[in-house]
């Protein structure tokens, strides 16, 4: 199964790769395929000091921990999503929050499910009838499955 994962499922999994979050990105390639934009990496950079403050992580730690993460995403210049994806996604977000634009957008143009654990996201994207996300517990189970 395909899917986009979001910059908060990345940060989680950042935090604790031993987690259930962690364990299906780093270990479900024989069930999953995760995607996700170019953003995805900048925003979680962005979070760098935070995460290594939470973590405890030095600068090779970090930086192993996010490798083994990112190898596990095939990701997608934005440029690469058509102008009409960014305006539905903009649509569907725009009462959330706009920092998720682009899994959105990639949601859409690929036409698989997104992978969120953001109540907000889910909850706005849902009462504008956007229903293509998958939570973690969804994942863990379609992982019990296959």
């Amino acid at each position: 199964m395909k899917v986009v994962v979001d910059s908060n499922i990345v940060f989680s999994a950042m935090l604790n790769p031993e987690s259930s979050i962690g364990d299906i990105i780093l270990n479900s390639q024989q069930t999953f395929a995760f995607y996700g934009c170019e953003y995805l990496r900048q925003e979680i950079n962005d979070h760098k000091d935070k995460i290594t403050k939470i973590t405890g992580y030095d600068e090779y730690e970090y930086n192993e921990v996010a490798f083994l993460i990112y190898k596990q995403i095939d990701f997608f210049s934005e440029s690469t999503i058509p102008f009409e994806f960014w305006q539905k996604a903009a649509d569907l977000v725009r009462d959330a929050d706009m920092d998720d634009i682009s899994h959105v957008a990639l949601s859409l143009f690929l036409d698989i499910k997104l992978w969120t654990g953001d109540k907000l996201l889910i909850g706005g994207l849902t009462k504008k009838g956007f229903n293509n996300i998958v939570t973690t517990q969804e994942m863990l189970q379609l992982r019990r499955v296959s």
